[in-house]
């Protein structure tokens, strides 16, 4: 079980930290949490998926929960690769992309056994409930 959950308000990250963010496909950072990434951790303004500096996008604004999925395992593969680093996911989809934390958290089942993934409290919680 979790005892550790991704902060609500990141202004800031230790060197070895990164911000999962909800991005588009085609790496417009407009907005939201990727406004923030692109701003203030390293997101590339053209690059929607995968790490950029110290953040990491998600594409969450090309259609329904399904194609959403896909990229949700390619970052927990990739979390799997580097586990000199800690990161943390934030609310993806569930800002702008319109998605309700019910959508999105299901994605996530796997990350809850990852050492290295931090997961929002309602994810979790989500999560915890469903397996009951």
């Amino acid at each position: 079980m979790k005892d550790r959950f991704t902060p609500e308000d990141i202004s800031e990250l230790a060197p070895n930290e990164v911000f999962v963010f909800g991005s588009n496909l085609m790496g417009h950072h407009g907005g939201g949490a990727a406004w923030y990434a692109m701003r203030h951790f390293g997101a590339i303004w053209g690059q929607g998926v995968g790490l950029q500096g110290q953040s990491y996008g998600i594409p969450t604004m090309q259609g329904g929960v399904e194609t959403i999925a896909p990229y949700v395992d390619e970052f927990i593969a990739f979390a799997a690769t580097r586990l000199d680093l800690s990161f943390l996911v934030t609310r993806i989809g569930c800002g702008i992309a319109g998605f309700r934390d019910e959508e999105i958290a299901p994605l996530f089942k796997e990350a809850l056994d990852a050492p290295n993934i931090v997961l929002p409290e309602s994810f979790v919680t989500l999560l915890l409930l469903s397996s009951d």
